[in-house]
């Protein structure tokens, strides 16, 4: 009786030490990785009169070696557009089918706020600020459906430039991280908002090589990501 009653003792003392454990560690675990898609509009401001706005879609793969620092590699597909060969003087008009592989890093406020107390604090901590290293492949057909240098105006008047080529650009993005939390306190789902400045290192998104100023894209994109892979615990309770 009294070796039953020592082992039942414990037993009780292991199973509630056990529980106390995994309800401290509630809310600090997270997955290391993320798989997310999505789509955005784009916007090139280059060397045509007219900037039109397009849509593209994403995949991308996501390393957080905190929920708050996150590193995304992304993979892009869609369309550049702008200028109009009729109502333009240059004639300047461009459609671009490109796809693009980006690299980024990204901070988010929590890793560096104090967010404990809850409140605006704890609304703040999702915000993020990312930058990296694009490389975009531009393929702009050369007919009249995708492509006019020439002045509609003057037909001596054309602008130089390139329908095919590869260069790379610097994205800087702005964004929110909605996070969604499972039953055990876990970020499992996030709706990532973004609007991202990308400088062209050279002049050819539009296929026009004209004036002293590069390319600039500029993205505003929805993504939704879903963790995977390996548990991890933060030194903060996440949620």
């Amino acid at each position: 009786m009294t070796k039953l009653l020592i082992k039942t003792t414990v037993f009780t003392l292991a199973l509630s030490a056990i529980t106390l454990v995994s309800k401290a560690q509630l809310g600090y675990d997270y997955a290391q990785y993320d798989i997310g898609f999505g789509g955005s509009l784009n916007q090139v401001y280059g060397d045509a009169e007219i900037v039109k706005t397009k849509p593209a879609a994403h995949v991308n793969f996501t390393y957080n070696q905190t929920p708050f620092v996150n590193y995304v590699v992304e993979i892009q597909a869609g369309t550049l557009e702008g200028g109009d060969a009729y109502k333009t003087l240059s004639g300047r008009f461009f459609k671009n089918n490109f796809t693009a592989l980006v690299f980024r890093g990204q901070l988010q406020a929590g890793e560096i706020i104090d967010y404990s107390q809850g409140g605006l604090m704890n609304v703040l901590k999702n915000f993020y600020v990312s930058t990296g290293l694009g490389y975009i492949l531009n393929d702009i057909k050369n007919d009249p459906q995708h492509y006019n240098n020439v002045s509609n105006t003057d037909p001596q008047f054309t602008t130089p430039g390139l329908t095919k080529s590869n260069e790379l650009y610097i994205p800087a993005r702005l964004g929110y991280e909605f996070k969604l939390f499972n039953q055990y306190g876990q970020p499992s789902f996030k709706v990532d908002l973004g609007a991202q400045y990308n400088m062209d290192f050279t002049d050819n998104m539009d296929g026009f090589t004209a004036g002293k100023s590069k390319d600039k894209m500029i993205q505003y994109s929805i993504t939704f990501k879903f963790a995977l892979g390996d548990v991890t615990s933060y030194r903060k309770q996440i949620n």
